[in-house]
């Protein structure tokens, strides 16, 4: 007879475990707990008042070694001792950092004595008697934690050694080999023990019955039993329609927002209604007293088995639904949909059936050949399901566009199609416990990977319900990140279901936790919360002290808008700087290890960021000289704007076309810039004008005098200048040069000025010239015969290239003309003037 161990033995308790996790309950005590774990017999448990007896953990450690040294130990066994070990290790852990603050305050003793004098030199008798105190007193401080730490090294090392035999064990026992299912001959002893068990439910029954005890027993609670029964039967029969008529109600007060949440969370009661229905036939079985030791094991399995079922039924009318939406995952038509729903039904059948088999007969200890005749049979239905789900899932992929979701249930189909066909295949081959190993983890990942797809969808919902918007609540950042937490929060739960021990979960949790040691200070999860939690605080007063600034303290001053900016913009990387370091502080990291680290970096650094650096420094020399600020009209590069925000690394200027123009900083420090409104508003205006030659200019000079002068905006002190410029080609050019009060308003001005110009001069009669040219011709005649001769020539020569060829007219050599009219045109010359 072989018991079943290994994935065989775990995969049920692993099966119920998962039930409990989809039902969103907690999972079950991990096998390694560091606070209530039963002492082993004959084995020293670990303090738990923070006391350490080293005698006692000298004790342990050898009695370990030697339970590792003896092949027959038990798997059971060894997972005792491990999780005692792990309590050693836990409290040999905290024990390193004893005296700790004690050990800082002698070392900081020790250095304000100044440094050990080299050889051959002396100090002063009270300083060395001093420095061999506090020597002294530092080793006796120091020797608890060295011991601590050498027994946790042993402690450590113990642990991995027995995690490293569990796992050979294990997959010893997944490669072991088993008499072949497909064997004939050992039919006949799979039959015996079918019977055998069916026999021996029969004898519990039939015994129980005789009892009169248990009889009475039967009678007394026969009214409970038919209660139960009767709730049973409701909630597992007709719990649909209730369902359905539930989730209608449901629906018609719910809004069209709202209605995709509330019917999920109402078709979960798909699932734990049913169950607790099974609940209570468990219930009514106990209550009878008529099942034995066979008949308490499957009572105890029939609420997880039926959650199995029941779950599956769920998980598949929420992958493959009745009614699809545009932006189903899965876009199926009717009938593949339907056959999608059969088949997660089916899958659940095939758990529960696997889990109803081990609870009836793993206990009786069959023989090997007897398991793997029992097994063979649902593992084949269970390979012949998943093949069926890998086509239905490669349908679904035919049928829509290319995206990262369908391509993943791409690759999870072609995965499911691989073990539909290898486990079947192993198990006939009789490595039965492989082909377990395959099938039913395979069936469990597919139904959480459906839950998480259902629970992203969730958190979507409920995110677009509270944003009130259906078109961007799936897609937006925090349904995504609460995804993709829970994806990480299931990867131990997948770790579990594909054979992982709860003591591997645990061990890498405690690796995690203990974190990684840097110099002399260790770096653990623990410095990076306490890091996050001070710096989010630093930032978060930061900011606040920047709005209290910004709206009640600053305005209420003389200073300008640009250095109120500037000052909020200083005063906001100081406390970001500040925040880091106490939050660098408080996590008691030392960061003096990476001092080498860095200084190697700084040199290519460097020369990569430069320009950013440059543009960096450039930042903050513009926040604290100020040469521009918010709101200046500036020039530089060409580009003409308002300055809108400065920022460390580049400032944004609007041009007059309302675009943004983003400026190196540097640009504003190395380069020529010229503000127009820097420190006044006032500015000069040229407005330049010209009049035709013959115009009496000292009457123009006075005309342009008396308008610029009429303008609001011109500044009389100093007066408005009239300038005559010089003579050009066409025009006797001025300029009106005036000073405004405020520049950004020159293009009104100069538009106003040019308006009254015109109608001054036009009043006045002073003519405004234009660019014009005359042109003079000479020999006027000779030019018009000429034109006629030559108009003459060319209609004869038209003439007789269509006339016919007559034989007294000699033809010509090709290439060269019949005849030729020469035309003495005498030379004349034809000059043009301008003026």
């Amino acid at each position: 007879m072989t018991r079943l161990t290994g994935w065989p033995a775990l995969r049920w308790p692993v099966l119920r475990w998962l039930t409990l996790a989809l039902a969103l309950l907690a999972a079950p005590a991990p096998a390694q707990d560091q606070t209530g774990a039963v002492p082993i017999t004959g084995v020293e448990t670990a303090p738990t008042d923070g006391s350490l007896n080293y005698a006692e953990w000298e004790t342990m450690a050898e009695r370990a070694e030697a339970e590792l040294a003896n092949r027959n130990t038990s798997t059971d066994r060894l997972d005792e001792i491990r999780s005692q070990l792990a309590k050693w290790r836990a409290a040999l852990l905290d024990a390193q950092s004893a005296n700790s603050a004690r050990i800082i305050t002698l070392r900081q003793q020790l250095d304000a004595l100044g440094p050990t004098p080299a050889e051959g030199e002396t100090e002063a008798e009270e300083i060395s008697k001093r420095r061999q105190e506090l020597a002294g007193q530092l080793v006796r401080l120091q020797a608890p934690g060295i011991a601590a730490e050498e027994a946790y090294r042993r402690a450590n090392g113990l642990i991995a050694e027995i995690d490293r035999n569990l796992r050979d064990r294990q997959a010893d026992e997944l490669l072991q080999l088993w008499p072949s299912p497909l064997n004939p001959g050992n039919w006949p002893e799979a039959a015996i023990g079918l019977s055998d068990t069916l026999l021996r439910l029969w004898d519990e029954a039939a015994t129980a019955w005789e009892d009169p005890e248990k009889r009475a027993e039967l009678f007394d609670n026969m009214p409970l039993i038919l209660v139960l029964l009767v709730v049973a039967l409701a909630l597992v029969v007709y719990v649909r329609r209730w369902i359905e008529v539930f989730c209608d109600r449901l629906l018609t007060g719910a809004s069209a927002r709202g209605r995709s949440l509330w019917s999920l969370l109402a078709s979960t009661g798909g699932v734990i209604l049913p169950t607790l229905g099974m609940v209570a036939l468990a219930a009514a079985l106990v209550a009878s007293g008529m099942p034995g030791e066979i008949g308490m094991s499957i009572t105890s399995a029939l609420p997880a088995v039926g959650f199995v079922v029941f779950a599956a039924a769920w998980l598949g009318a929420r992958a493959f639904p009745l009614t699809q939406s545009g932006d189903a995952v899965l876009p199926l038509p009717p009938e593949r949909r339907a056959e999608g729903r059969f088949l997660a039904v089916l899958m659940g059948l095939v758990v529960a059936a696997e889990g109803l088999r081990s609870a009836a007969m793993d206990a009786q200890a069959y023989s090997d050949a007897t398991t793997s005749v029992m097994s063979f049979p649902i593992l084949l239905t269970g390979g012949l399901i998943l093949l069926r789900v890998g086509r239905v899932l490669r349908r679904a992929r035919e049928q829509a566009d290319r995206s990262y979701a369908l391509r993943l249930l791409l690759l999870l189909a072609r995965g499911l199609s691989v073990i539909g066909i290898a486990g079947p295949v192993l198990a006939a081959f009789g490595y039965v416990q492989a082909a377990s190993a395959l099938i039913y983890p395979a069936i469990l990942s597919l139904g959480l990977i459906t839950l998480l797809f259902i629970l992203q969808r969730m958190f979507g919902d409920v995110w677009a319900l509270i944003i009130k918007s259906d078109d961007k609540g799936r897609d937006a950042l925090v349904p995504v990140l609460a995804g993709f937490a829970i994806t990480l929060a299931a990867l131990p739960v997948f770790a579990l279901i594909w054979g992982a021990r709860a003591a591997d979960i645990t061990e890498l949790w405690t690796r995690f936790s203990e974190g990684f040691q840097m110099g002399e200070t260790r770096i653990s999860p623990t410095n990076f919360m306490v890091f996050a939690v001070v710096f989010i605080i630093g930032y978060m007063l930061t900011r606040l002290f920047q709005g209290a600034l910004r709206t009640s303290i600053l305005p209420k001053t003389s200073m300008d808008q640009g250095g109120q900016t500037a000052l909020v913009a200083g005063i906001g990387y100081v406390g970001i700087f500040l925040a880091a370091l106490i939050a660098v502080r408080s996590a008691g990291l030392d960061l003096s290890g990476l001092a080498i680290v860095a200084g190697a970096l700084s040199v290519g650094i460097g020369f990569g960021l430069q320009n950013i650096v440059s543009n960096f420094i450039s930042g903050i020399i513009l926040l604290i000289e100020r040469p521009v600020s918010e709101g200046d009209w500036i020039e530089v590069g060409g580009v003409q704007g308002r300055v809108r925000s400065i920022s460390v690394r580049s400032t944004r200027i609007e041009t007059f076309d309302r675009n943004d123009v983003i400026v190196p900083n540097a640009d504003l420090i190395t380069g020529q810039v010229t503000n127009w409104t820097r420190f006044n508003l006032s500015g000069r205006l040229i407005v330049p004008v010209g009049v035709a030659f013959g115009s009496d200019t000292r009457k123009v000079e006075q005309i342009l005098r008396e308008i610029a002068e009429a303008q609001p905006l011109a500044v009389l002190n100093p007066p408005p200048t009239i300038v005559l410029m010089g003579f050009g080609a066409d025009a006797i050019n001025f300029e009106i040069r005036v000073i405004l009060r405020d520049v950004n308003f020159s293009l009104t001005v100069r538009t106003e000025i040019n308006h009254q110009i015109v109608e001054r001069f036009a009043k006045e009669g002073i003519e405004i010239p234009f660019a014009q040219s005359d042109v003079s011709l000479r020999n006027v005649e000779e030019i018009a015969r000429a034109l006629v001769v030559l108009q003459a020539g060319a209609q004869s020569d038209s003439a007789a290239v269509h006339a016919p060829a007559s034989p007294d007219v000699e033809t010509a050599p090709k290439g060269k003309p019949r005849s030729a009219a020469k035309t003495a045109v005498p030379p004349e010359d034809v000059k043009g003037s301008e003026r």
